[in-house]
């Protein structure tokens, strides 16, 4: 969502006469878009501080700004640090509040999501569905930092869809913090089902991804569409955050561990080509060994294709920060690396079976003499070929399985 955010933040300062500089030591104007989910996002934007106040001292004119997911207790130290702390939902107002001219009209009181974004690359695009979010899971700020949930009208999200697709977009990513509790206000018929279907009607050759659904949200309904649509890919991020009912119930997670392989099960059934990868949190407070045990042993049952793996922080305002963070912090890394070797042996596993295989790869960027690019189901592939090809759907043929992804060759 931050990096969407940013889409829209640079296609209003560039319509001001601003223009994307690589070199932060010659701008005359920084934006941090901040995420507050771990301590250590928030750490990195106070160590930013010190750098800004030599460039300061340089340039008079320069301008800092922050903006993203903040909290009510960082935001008060960070006043004194920024020139200007913004909403992101202000945006439109971000011209007047700097005192500039913009070369498009843009409605000071209209919603920013409505501000076409500047793409990061002409061949991917980030497209909200929703802000926000209502499950107030017990370690999370979201609901704090962006409030409740808000869905977008489905037909602002199938024009800016189709916009995309039209520029060369390969690519859509729909973005949420809960996508799949997505219903149109416009039309409470379309939920998210039903929107992953007409977008999947409209004409050209792409690819439909989405981040980030929720277990307990993920009906028969969404299954069914999701082996129906021709552009829907085989991929899917289903965070689990534990393997331990008594823990998910601490963090308010309304499932089990059993209601969650049983949901896995039935999609693998429907999808069995589908990859599949999850959150998790280790050292929760309260968390016993025994019960960080219940995690490992889900990690070996599943065998998820990757997972992001977070040691708990505290974050103020959720209710968790109430709890005591009782586990130590070499054991919260302990018990990260654990999964992390779980990981790397279902991770190489399911590689393996693509050894052979030719698939189709969106290339995305060239690293010294390799491209790099996703299959469909989200496998990252190193294969040899010209720089011209970023952007593009190219076939590959698979000629080696590594832990973290796979080599190719060009068809």
């Amino acid at each position: 969502m931050n990096e969407s955010d940013s889409e829209r933040i640079a296609a209003v300062l560039e319509n001001t006469n601003y223009q994307a500089i690589s070199d932060i030591n010659k701008a005359d104007l920084v934006v941090v878009n901040m995420c507050s989910i771990r301590q250590s996002a928030v750490d990195r934007v106070y160590g930013l501080l010190p750098k800004f106040k030599k460039l300061k001292n340089k340039n008079p004119k320069f301008i800092t700004i922050l903006t993203g997911c903040i909290l009510k207790k960082d935001k008060k130290k960070f006043i004194s640090g920024f020139d200007l702390v913004l909403n992101a939902k202000d945006l439109p107002k971000w011209p007047q509040k700097l005192q500039l001219q913009t070369n498009k009209t843009i409605k000071p009181n209209s919603h920013y999501l409505k501000i076409s974004p500047k793409y990061q690359t002409n061949f991917q695009a980030l497209i909200p569905i929703s802000r926000g979010c209502n499950n107030f899971c017990a370690y999370c700020v979201v609901p704090f930092t962006r409030g409740p949930l808000v869905c977008r009208d489905h037909k602002e999200i199938l024009k800016e869809t189709k916009e995309a697709v039209q520029k060369g977009s390969k690519e859509i990513w729909l973005l949420g913090q809960n996508v799949n509790d997505y219903h149109s206000p416009t039309n409470v018929k379309v939920n998210f089902s039903k929107l992953l279907k007409q977008i999947d009607e409209i004409k050209g050759d792409f690819w439909i991804r989405f981040t980030s659904p929720h277990p307990k949200d993920f009906s028969n309904e969404l299954i069914k569409t999701m082996d129906e649509c021709r552009k829907v890919t085989e991929y899917l991020n289903l965070p689990v955050q534990s393997g331990d009912n008594e823990i998910l119930k601490r963090m308010n997670r309304p499932y089990t561990v059993e209601e969650y392989k049983n949901l896995v099960k039935k999609i693998r059934e429907k999808i069995p080509e589908i990859t599949l990868s999850t959150d998790v949190i280790v050292g929760f407070p309260g968390e016993t060994k025994k019960q960080f045990q219940n995690t490992a042993k889900l990690f070996r049952e599943i065998k998820f294709d990757m997972a992001y793996i977070a040691k708990y922080s505290p974050r103020t305002s959720t209710r968790a920060s109430e709890m005591e963070d009782d586990v130590p912090r070499q054991e919260k890394q302990r018990r990260w690396k654990t999964l992390t070797e779980i990981l790397k042996e279902t991770a190489l596993e399911h590689n393996k079976t693509y050894v052979g295989k030719k698939v189709k790869v969106l290339v995305e960027k060239k690293k010294k003499e390799f491209l790099a690019g996703k299959t469909k189901t989200y496998k990252t592939i190193k294969f040899e070929g010209p720089k011209k090809l970023i952007g593009q759907f190219q076939k590959v043929k698979i000629t080696k399985a590594i832990t973290w992804g796979l080599k190719g060759k060009l068809i």
